[in-house]
């Protein structure tokens, strides 16, 4: 027996082909859907199955090769007597009888081919030449209700198609003489089988596997496939990309090329919508950034998402979960920055300090130099950063390292506020770092301290005494003199700032300096400002990992752990890192690896704070989004004349809704010291008659610093004036068009209103917006839907002259109601 499909055992069985999956699926026979096959095996199973739930069991007889007969008879129900009263209709000697086909065989058409009797309707019984599809049921004849029922259920599960009358005279002609029905029986039979079939008008064609001719053609039948009654035909299925199909995901930035492709589209097609766009100066090797992509995948119905992910989601990720409780959190020293103008006595100044530590001079002084080191004292422990002024002051703020708690600012008293005094003082404020200013060399004949005060105050620092809240502390680095006080009154500021600490968390710290060694390979000096670092730790620094191999603190000690506000030398980091670069720590190699990665990836996000400033084009988008409320500045000229006149015109353009702020001024070129100071405070630099020296321009390109540079001072006033209005969003105004008088109004099936109006003054255009005045109240205000003169759209029409009017979406429209037609303009705001 050849395989058979599913739906042709549901088919020949009369059940639904998803209930005989269940049915097969309860059996253990893996089926995926209707068109499986199954062996003889599976389908005798399957059929046993079925034929149990009824209570009825099935005797097949194979008659010959092509033909079985099938007999059904209840599996405990019957009688004793019935079933012996069966055994004569399913013996051996019925066999040799249709065996007898030979005569056939000359025929072109085998006598297989649907040789069955299936077009009787009431055959008065089985004959035993039926196909394996035929499925019938004889029943001795003293009961004939019952077998009569049991046919009559056979006979309406199917439907039978008739075959050419040659097939079915040559069926016939051999099969065996059977004993006939009585006359009821069969009037019975036949009524019952046709009102069936009037109830269930389907038609199921049946055709064996050994119907198919020698053309490849079911014999006696098209091969066009019949379509069931009641049923419509499938249509082909039209495909639209789903919306998700739709979205290009991004990190960052994209290369043209790439973009077409992920669209499907050729790239110099990309390429010529871009520079209609008004982009000029690319190929299709371009880098576009998350913006400029997500407008031109727009022009092709694209959309662009910006996976990238911040800086702070990478390592927040990698440093794992942790809790920072605030019961963990304990007291931590003070971080102090000492800045000064130079021969002032910074140094000086800081030796006279490490003199002062008892730790250091029980132990014989200091002998490391790591950028940092503790001063132990009687009231507490405060931390110097020990580095070349306000640079690495700045640097670690364009970095947004706030490793400052406080700042000491070193001042002679002898020669008063000089350029880096003003500078330093600039750098301080742009922190928002609390200043204690140290007044030294008091002990030279020539001091002013009173003068450093009136200097000092001009700038901002107003003395204690004065009613201020700078706290002035004079002092002398060559005697010693003060010292005690200027430390004390460093640990008193922080003791009001309340510096805390976790030392329970993964360490965070910042980078100090970074040099590297013959002998231990890269070497980074670091403040831990918060949780402990431990030998054995993985690190990342900047763009550099690596992992802890060993630590030193300042004075030359190993150490196996280091908590928070402590200065260590750190060896371990595959690389050198540069000052002013954030540090952390991970939870292994794989993700400090991935924060490295993802930090030296071309445009990864930056480590400076958000939302800075880069240029005056960028102030109006940035205004916009509420992350810039006043524009800041570094202004440089040539002489201090130009310098005070630049800095009062320009802080004279700031009003209520945009403020000004120089944050440094300066008389020479623009360095290096500029560039940083404006990078960290998000400034711009504004030149007047001088430009840039030295490694200043190319520091600004590094860091996105914008310089700009003027010969006329009223230039510079106009651009910055200019930039601030772009701060102001424009304002939105309705230019009256026209107005129209409804005289008539007319409905238009699948259209809507339309109203007869005459112009009374102005004109009507199409595509612009209108308002609907009933009585002198508006009732509807939207686009205007069309506009018609004499059955022809028009685009505007003049006043004195009648058109038809459509409002898109609205049709309540009266006669003398009056229709006014205008525009929305952007109207450029002021600052008064």
């Amino acid at each position: 027996m050849n395989k058979v499909r599913v739906y042709e055992v549901a088919r020949e069985l009369g059940v639904d082909n998803r209930d005989l999956i269940q049915r097969i699926a309860t059996l253990g026979i893996q089926v995926r859907n209707h068109m499986s096959v199954l062996d003889p095996v599976e389908v005798d199973r399957i059929k046993r199955s079925l034929e149990k739930d009824r209570g009825e069991t099935m005797v097949e007889e194979r008659i010959r090769p092509t033909v079985v007969r099938r007999k059904r008879r209840k599996a405990a129900e019957e009688p004793e007597p019935a079933a012996a009263a069966e055994a004569p209709v399913v013996a051996p000697p019925s066999l040799p009888t249709p065996i007898a086909p030979p005569e056939v065989e000359p025929m072109h058409e085998p006598a297989p081919m649907e040789a069955p009797v299936a077009h009787e309707v009431a055959p008065p019984a089985p004959p035993p030449a039926e196909p394996a599809e035929e499925q019938r049921v004889s029943e001795p004849p003293p009961p004939l209700r019952e077998p009569s029922e049991q046919l009559v259920e056979e006979r309406g599960r199917f439907s039978y198609d008739p075959l050419p009358p040659g097939v079915m005279r040559r069926g016939k002609a051999k099969a065996p003489s059977a004993a006939p029905l009585s006359e009821g029986a069969r009037r019975r039979i036949v009524a019952e089988h046709a009102a069936q079939r009037e109830q269930a008008p389907r038609r199921r064609e049946i055709r064996g596997r050994s119907s198919i001719g020698p053309t490849g053609r079911p014999q006696g039948r098209p091969g066009k496939k019949r379509l069931q009654p009641g049923k419509k035909p499938k249509q082909t299925e039209i495909t639209v990309p789903s919306a998700q199909k739709r979205v290009i995901r991004i990190e960052d930035n994209i290369q043209l090329q790439a973009l077409a492709q992920r669209m499907s589209l050729k790239a110099t097609d990309v390429l010529m919508k871009l520079m209609e766009l008004g982009v000029s100066g690319v190929h299709i090797n371009s880098t576009l950034d998350a913006d400029t992509a997500s407008v031109l995948a727009g022009e092709f119905n694209y959309e662009v998402e910006n996976v990238a992910r911040s800086e702070d989601e990478i390592v927040g990720d990698a440093r794992g979960q942790f809790e920072d409780k605030a019961a963990d959190r304990a007291h931590r020293p003070p971080v102090v920055t000492v800045m000064g103008h130079v021969d002032h006595g910074k140094t000086s100044l800081l030796d006279k300090i490490r003199e002062s530590d008892v730790v250091a001079g029980e132990a014989g002084g200091i002998t490391q130099h790591i950028g940092a080191y503790r001063v132990d004292t009687d009231r507490g422990t405060v931390v110097f950063l020990d580095t070349p002024g306000h640079e690495a002051f700045t640097a670690m703020r364009a970095r947004g390292a706030q490793a400052t708690d406080i700042v000491v600012l070193v001042v002679a008293a002898d020669d008063g506020v000089m350029p880096q005094t003003k500078e330093a003082v600039n750098h301080a404020q742009a922190a928002e770092v609390p200043i204690v200013v140290a007044v030294n060399k008091i002990d030279k004949p020539e001091a002013n301290p009173d003068k450093v005060k009136n200097e000092l105050a001009a700038l901002g620092l107003q003395p204690e005494e004065w009613g201020g809240d700078t706290i002035f502390i004079p002092c002398s680095a060559m005697t010693g003199e003060g010292i005690d006080s200027l430390l004390e009154n460093v640990l008193l500021q922080a003791e009001v700032l309340e510096l805390t600490a976790n030392p329970h968390i993964p360490a965070e710290g910042v980078v100090l300096e970074a040099y590297l060694d013959r002998g231990r390979g890269p070497v980074a000096n670091v403040l831990i400002r918060d949780g402990s670092l431990d030998t054995g730790d993985y690190v990342v620094a900047g763009g550099a990992w690596g992992r802890v191999r060993a630590m030193t603190d300042d004075r030359g000690n190993q150490l196996t752990s280091a908590g928070p506000a402590t200065p260590v030398e750190v060896l371990g980091l595959a690389e050198l890192p540069a000052a002013g670069d954030l540090f952390y720590e991970v939870t292994d190699q794989r993700k400090a690896q991935e924060v490295a990665g993802a930090r030296k990836k071309p445009g990864a996000p930056s480590a400076a704070p958000a939302g800075g400033l880069r240029g005056l084009d960028q102030l109006q988008a940035l205004m916009q989004s509420g992350d810039v409320q006043e524009l800041r500045l570094v202004v440089k000229a040539d002489v201090q004349g130009s310098v005070e006149a630049l800095q009062g015109a320009l802080t004279d353009l700031a009003t209520e809704k945009v403020k000004v702020n120089v944050i440094h001024t300066g008389v020479g070129g623009i360095t290096e010291n500029d560039v940083m100071l404006a990078s960290a405070s998000q400034a711009i630099v504004l030149g007047f008659n001088v430009r840039p020296q030295g490694k200043a321009s190319s520091t600004a390109k590094k860091e996105g610093v914008e310089i700009r540079t003027y010969n006329v001072i009223y230039e510079a006033i106009d651009d910055v004036k200019a930039a601030m209005k772009g701060l102001l969003a424009p304002k939105v105004v309705q230019a009256e068009l026209g107005k129209a008088e409804v005289r008539q109004t007319f409905g238009i099936p699948k259209i809507g209103t339309i109203a007869g109006c005459m112009v009374l003054e102005g004109k009507i255009l199409r595509g612009a917006r209108a308002r609907l005045v009933r009585d002198g109240v508006v009732v509807w205000d939207g686009p205007m839907g069309s506009v018609r003169r004499f059955k022809e759209d028009v685009k505007e029409v003049q006043a004195g002259m009648e058109c038809g009017i459509g409002l898109q979406g609205f049709n309540d429209i009266k006669e003398q109601d009056v229709i006014e037609c205008y525009e929305e303009q952007q109207v450029e705001a002021t600052l008064e």
